[in-house]
């Protein structure tokens, strides 16, 4: 099984003005950037300059539909 490893920088302003961003690692190799925003998440996968937008809706609509409930 992969191993993931998730690390996160929080800008020194309000999420309002500014993304939280994590970076994604997959057996200790770049897999991708999670953006999260107050209107959208985006994930841009590795050696991508752009990436693929959601917004809460919708990403709400897919979590509930494709995710595995927790326990």
């Amino acid at each position: 099984m992969a191993q993931h490893e998730v690390n996160f920088t929080i800008p020194e302003r309000p999420l309002g003005k500014a993304d939280v961003e994590f970076s994604i690692k997959r057996n200790g190799e770049a897999h991708g950037r999670l953006k999260v925003s107050n209107g959208t998440i985006v994930w841009v996968p590795k050696n991508k300059k752009y990436g693929y937008r959601l917004g809460w809706v919708r990403f709400d609509e897919l979590m509930r539909e494709h995710g595995d409930a927790e326990k």
